[in-house]
């Protein structure tokens, strides 16, 4: 008898209590092997793959695409161990396998049959550590086969469990992990949906192994009581229909339109998360913003000289973005107020020791805040290769929690969007944040006269509990100053 094991919802770390369903990656009645991915989640911080700790054949699975589950909630049900009854002794409630049947650890079983002892072994510890699960040596991989439903000689087994008359609907027939006889249902979540759609589950044939009833099967009963709802319906509607038709053209049977109802987006995953963070900020921070242009045009030609430099393969090129990260790091230095948190329980301003540097990216999955680690300690090319390297895994999705979150202080280019200026919000617990507008061509006066200069506006927003606006003041003078003049940028080198 196959042991039914239920896999939940792992806790996935950085504190998350929740995950959306993305993309299911095996089927009710796929065989998978321990370790192997089964689902692809959505947290609030990044799209992760769980793998599943036990290996045998899906039974059931919990939640529809799209749909959200908490951590510990059932996730799927993994028949491990096969089962074949014997088409001479078919299975009954009243009477446990005998030692001699093929499911029995006492005999032996070939290599090819469903059977075989690998399949009972793949109860054995996941090799992949799950918080919340444990992980013990891995355990032995062999090839598993699935059992042909159309074929097994366990099936005709099932339909009997599952009719006996002592045994009412929609409650499950027989004990648990097989102790009194075939499992006709299991799942708890498939008796309730039974019973929801006033589904009789003795009138089912389990698809699973031994005749177990899945989700797959009730769905399926569901669909086809609502198709048989509809041609009723449809067949008591013609006579109606038919008389309507004679009266299309006349006036009295015309309507407005009716009112479009308007369209509800749930705020979950990424979106939810961003929209929790920034709702925390404007109600938590007394914020503040400052702003000035600055002539951009020295920085850019510093850059072009870089690259230049650098030669067609003489490595990465320097962006201006990894430019301006290098002189925050460098004002962060000078004014080490703007890199901190509050403590709002002790009312203590806590200074940070070092600058992990977090950069605003849109993707298709919402805004996210990929972190340089230790930004202080990199130099352009390196600030700028692992913004490069961090903005390829957000745009695939592949972010890590870890990767996602500890940002000290935040740089945001809404430039790339084609807009000169903005107030951005403090990415929560952090104290500031620079905002970086599009850099374009403007009327300028350059030593005394009129000139066409590249300028940008600069627009530090700050909690002006951790310094007053003199503090925030200098910060954003000093970027600026290095905006203009990057020479000024040698000093603190």
């Amino acid at each position: 008898m196959a042991q039914v094991l239920e896999f939940k919802l792992p806790d996935l770390g950085e504190g998350l209590t929740e995950a959306e369903i993305v993309r299911w990656l095996v089927e009710v009645g796929d065989v998978v092997a321990i370790d192997q991915p089964v689902v692809e989640v959505e947290t609030a911080k990044a799209m992760v793959e769980v793998p599943c700790p036990y290996g045998g054949v899906v039974t059931a699975r919990f939640g529809e695409e799209g749909s959200e589950l908490p951590v510990g909630a059932p996730l799927l049900t993994v028949a491990v161990g096969a089962t074949d009854a014997s088409p001479a002794s078919p299975a009954s409630p009243a009477s446990p396998a005998s030692p001699a049947s093929p499911a029995s650890p006492a005999s032996p079983a070939s290599p090819a049959s469903p059977a075989s002892p690998a399949d009972g072994e793949s109860s054995g510890g996941s090799g992949n550590v799950l918080v919340g699960y444990g992980t013990g040596a891995p355990a032995a991989r062999r090839r598993r086969i699935r059992p042909e439903r159309n074929t097994a000689p366990a099936a005709p087994a099932a339909p009997t469990v599952v009719s006996a008359p002592s045994r009412p609907a929609p409650v499950a027939v027989g004990e648990v992990n097989g102790r009194q006889g075939p499992v006709a249902v299991v799942s708890p979540l498939v008796r309730r949906l039974a019973r929801q759609h006033e589904i009789d589950l003795r009138g089912l044939t389990g698809s699973g192994p031994d005749g177990l009833i899945l989700r797959a099967d009730v769905d399926s009963a569901i669909r086809e009581a609502g198709h048989v709802a509809a041609t009723e319906a449809r067949t008591a509607a013609e006579p109606v229909v038919a008389e309507a038709s004679t009266a299309i053209a006349s006036p009295a049977i015309t309507s407005p339109a009716a009112p479009a109802t308007a369209e509800r987006i749930p705020l979950r995953g990424v979106r939810g998360a961003v929209a929790d963070k920034l709702s925390r900020s404007r109600s938590e921070i007394p914020d503040a913003t400052c702003w000035v242009d600055a002539d951009a045009t020295e920085l850019m030609a510093a850059r072009a000289a870089m690259n230049a430099a650098s030669g067609p393969s003489g490595g990465p090129k320097v962006s201006v973005l990894a430019l301006l990260a290098r002189i925050c790091t460098a004002a962060l230095a000078r004014y080490p107020e703007l890199n901190s948190t509050v403590d709002t329980a002790a009312r203590e301003i806590v200074r940070l020791p070092g600058v992990h540097l977090g950069f605003a990216a849109q993707t298709e999955r919402g805004l996210v805040v990929p972190v340089v680690r230790d930004a202080h300690t990199r130099n352009a090319e390196s600030i700028g290769a692992e913004i490069a390297r961090l903005t390829e895994l957000a745009r695939t999705g592949k972010l890590s929690p870890a990767q996602l979150t500890g940002g000290t202080f935040t740089l945001n280019n809404y430039g790339v969007f084609g807009v000169d200026g903005s107030t951005p919000i403090i990415n929560h617990p952090e104290a500031a944040m620079l905002g970086v507008g599009r850099i374009m061509p403007k009327p300028w006066v350059h030593h005394g006269e009129l000139a066409v200069r590249q300028v940008v506006q600069l627009s530090l927003t700050f909690d002006h509990r951790v310094c007053d606006g003199g503090t925030a003041g200098g910060f954003l003078r000093y970027v600026a100053d290095c905006v203009e003049q990057p020479a000024v940028l040698l000093r603190t080198l």
